[in-house]
């Protein structure tokens, strides 16, 4: 499987938590049977990441370390921008030819860009939150740990 992981499933593998365990157990995310990659706004969330909580050296290590077994996808590619303005639009139920048949869902940017990622190249969002729960069939294949 071809899975694109949010921020904070690094965020739990980095903590080393039992939390990370069962998951690994479950869902067999990084038991190398499938193709894993991140996007590079998820780079730029866990440096702030370990900046705002003061993450000690051995946690930026374990960090660091995941991210050497990933792909990352940059942002700046047209086919992504575009799924951006997509998925922004059909989130705040102003796309045309889209109704979203919801309230509308004010999506963090970072999120947008990881969600427009997982949607322009097909993978599989795995994510332990319910903030990409709209786009689900719409836009993106999920996967919520």
């Amino acid at each position: 499987m071809n899975y694109l992981l949010d921020t904070n499933i690094l965020v739990l593998y980095g903590r080393n938590s039992k939390i990370a365990d069962s998951i690994e157990k479950e869902h067999g995310i990084f038991n190398g049977e499938h193709n894993l990659a991140i996007s590079s706004v998820t780079l730029g969330e866990l440096n702030s990441l370990a900046k705002q909580f003061k993450y000690g050296q051995k946690r930026k290590e374990r960090l660091l370390e995941l991210t050497k077994h990933l792909f990352v996808i940059d942002i700046n590619i047209q086919k992504i921008i575009e799924r951006y303005g997509d998925i922004d639009a059909y989130s705040q139920g102003k796309l045309e030819n889209k109704p979203l048949l919801l309230s509308s869902r004010n999506m963090g940017k970072n999120d947008l860009w990881i969600a427009a990622t997982a949607s322009a190249y097909n993978m599989e969002l795995v994510t332990s939150d319910k903030d990409f729960d709209h786009l689900k069939e719409e836009y993106i294949k999920l996967n919520t740990v």
